[in-house]
């Protein structure tokens, strides 16, 4: 089973085509991003042929959420990505209507034939561990993009009494986000802070497990972005606002790391 690595997007400068061009050159398999703009998705296929970039397409509901979710996944569809990546629903919902959302996102997904995953992501109807096993036991054929930073932080722990929910999660899950986070925040400072090695070091058990189980599933291939984010994910200088380390520097950090551990 081949370890594919993707550079996101969020937070770097440049335009879309030097973004692209850098993640080739730096190493990467492929790119996670937002669609497109109509002006840029000429530019954006023929970039992602040229270069041999996989692509993982970033969709975000809103409004009526399962509109919304058809409408970007439709469009997603045309540049071929490896998976969908999903920001599905809201906490707020209730749990009548994300059913109601997530039984039409799965039938979208089986008939566009592309894998979707739907982010833990703190606002979503995916935030809490339980809240995601209640879903994940409901649906079946539910699949997620793991980013337990967003749990951690939520549940101001290291997620130790979840263990029966985070191991379902772990068996449901077809992407990894590679964030590092902590039980007061999102993301620690840097991956490699000795202050933060007992964190890192539980990521990479959940990390392992879901390669290892990508691999028992029969895949061909275990998807990881390392998604650190700039400010106000980054700390910063209280006075100057300055992020405290480099973002594209922790992200390579954490991609090698990943790299080196599992590929």
């Amino acid at each position: 089973m081949k370890f594919v690595t993707f550079q996101a997007f969020w937070g770097l400068e440049g335009s879309l085509l030097e973004k692209m061009e850098a993640a080739k050159s730096d190493g990467y398999d492929g790119i996670e991003t937002g669609l497109p703009s109509e002006e840029e998705s000429g530019t954006f296929k023929s970039a992602l042929e040229r270069l041999e970039l996989q692509y993982v397409a970033q969709i975000f509901t809103s409004g009526d959420h399962l509109a919304s979710f058809r409408e970007q996944a439709e469009r997603a569809a045309d540049y071929r990505p490896v998976l969908i990546n999903a920001h599905s629903a809201k906490d707020s919902m209730s749990e009548s209507d994300q059913d109601t959302f997530f039984e039409g996102a799965l039938a979208i997904e089986r008939k566009l034939g592309i894998p979707v995953g739907h982010e833990t992501h703190r606002g979503r109807a995916m935030f809490t561990p339980w809240a995601t096993a209640r879903l994940l036991r409901k649906f079946p054929e539910l699949r997620i993009t793991a980013d337990f930073s967003h749990w951690v932080n939520v549940c101001e722990s290291m997620l130790e009494d979840q263990e029966d929910n985070v191991s379902l999660a772990i068996e449901r899950t077809i992407h990894v986000h590679g964030r590092v986070g902590f039980p007061e925040g999102p993301q620690v400072p840097h991956p490699a802070s000795p202050f933060f090695a007992g964190e890192l070091e539980r990521f990479t058990d959940w990390w392992e497990r879901m390669v290892e189980q990508r691999a028992a599933s029969g895949a061909d291939y275990a998807t990881f972005t390392a998604e650190f984010g700039p400010p106000g994910y980054m700390p910063t200088d209280p006075f100057t606002g300055a992020p405290v380390a480099d973002l594209k520097e922790v992200n390579g950090w954490m991609t090698a790391y990943a790299r080196e551990r599992f590929a």
